[in-house]
């Protein structure tokens, strides 16, 4: 069955979330994070201050407001699979999507890297952010597998995974070490997928 349509009151808030997000966004890259107050954020949107916090608890939240969209990616990529495909291939593929759309954007993308940089509460923010992922991660690998999501495997693997991400920013040649990367993990969590489906 297909979703219903978002009615006129979904939309409208949706609306005014983005309108918040992308009036901070544009501050916090031309004047720094950290030189901004959610009170001007909410100036220059035209909004409450109450507004401003309905959407968005702190301040950090305004620059990462595709979060829980990220989130719900991620695991779409391991619940919506190909049959066939393990997971590890699936969020590969994601992770390959993700770098693809930022190579499209690599200016801004660039910019918005300098600005989480030069603040440690967004760093931080980041930090925890991907954190919640990989829990979330692990949990809906361990649905999907039939196993705890303490299994040890289904952990180590959740956050090498995603690490990743974090790692391509400290390297000269991000499309490699995203290869390299899944070259190693790739055969490893077959052989524990294949032993889980087959119960060897």
């Amino acid at each position: 069955m297909a979703e219903a349509a978002p009615g006129r009151r979904e939309r409208k808030k949706a609306a005014t979330r983005r309108a918040i997000a992308d009036a901070a966004l544009e501050m916090f890259l031309d004047r720094g994070f950290d030189a901004v107050t959610i009170k001007e954020v909410a100036e220059r949107a035209d909004v409450s201050l109450a507004t401003v916090y309905a959407h968005f608890p702190q301040k950090e939240a305004l620059v990462y407001d595709e979060d829980d969209e990220m989130r719900d990616a991620l695991l779409a990529a391991v619940r919506e699979r190909e049959p066939g495909t393990t997971i590890s291939s699936a969020i590969h593929h994601w992770l390959r999507t993700v770098m693809d759309e930022y190579h499209e954007h690599e200016a801004q993308a660039a910019d918005f890297n300098a600005m989480v940089f030069s603040a440690p509460s967004l760093r931080e923010y980041e930090r925890s952010m991907w954190l919640r992922h990989e829990t979330a991660l692990v949990d809906a690998i361990a649905e999907d597998l039939g196993q705890p999501a303490t299994h040890p495997f289904i952990r180590v693997f959740a956050h090498y995974a995603l690490e990743t991400w974090a790692f391509l920013d400290r390297t000269d040649d991000p499309d490699a070490s995203l290869e390299a990367t899944f070259a190693l993990l790739e055969p490893g969590w077959a052989a524990f997928e294949r032993s889980v489906v087959t119960g060897d």
